[in-house]
């Protein structure tokens, strides 16, 4: 896997899981970030996660990585350097507490291989981006469909979200977005096969061992 540098996150973006947890659908992009050690391959490998705080849960989404310095007016197609598909891990239980008490989430979102993903691909060929964002993706948990989405179902689009992300917070080469999960989110068990498919084509996959 190439050197990421930056991990952003966008929460509630698919206005029916906003919807599935109680959230209100926010206004603009909601962000928040997992340490680069976060990351995972999905090759395959097994998936060792801490089962210490309570339930995990999964969120399928699609992952761009920029590949040159955010800049004011750059097309969205030339900012991008790959896709891949990947998974936002929540520590659910440790997540609501720390709600409760008005912490920040980073114990509950950032911990290690809390952001698995799939290998990179060349972004698919479209007009406006046509073939990443109206390509779906999906979830296998054991074999059954958990998750099926589009980024074009998504709140809000690539060019919303780069340009917040890159005029509050900076973008640049390595940078990695995970760009908000669909409905059906749910928990995760030792021993799961996880499995994600891009127009239902396997792109990677791990076995989770909860210790």
């Amino acid at each position: 896997m190439s050197t990421i540098r930056n991990i952003y996150c966008v929460g509630r973006n698919y206005g029916l899981h906003a919807a599935e947890l109680g959230n209100a659908v926010p206004e603009s992009p909601m962000i928040f970030m997992k340490p680069s050690h976060s990351a995972f391959l999905m090759d395959g490998s097994r998936l060792e996660l801490p089962a210490a705080h309570g339930s995990v849960h999964y969120e399928a989404e699609i992952v761009v990585r920029i590949g040159r310095r955010w800049e004011r007016g750059v097309a969205t197609a030339e900012l991008l350097d790959g896709f891949a598909l990947g998974l936002d891990l929540t520590l659910r239980d440790l997540q609501s507490e720390l709600k409760k008490q008005q912490y920040p989430w980073l114990k509950a979102k950032g911990f290690r291989h809390s952001a698995p993903l799939t290998a990179f691909l060349p972004i698919p060929e479209g007009h406006e981006l046509s073939g990443l964002t109206g390509t779906p993706f999906s979830l296998s948990i054991n074999s059954e469909e958990r998750q099926r989405g589009k980024l074009e179902e998504a709140i809000f689009g690539l060019p919303e979200l780069i340009a917040h992300i890159g005029e509050h917070y900076g973008l640049g080469e390595g940078d990695l977005i995970y760009t908000g999960t669909p409905a059906g989110v749910g928990e995760l068990h030792n021993q799961d096969h996880l499995a994600l498919f891009w127009n239902d084509v396997q792109l990677g996959d791990c076995r989770l061992s909860l210790e």
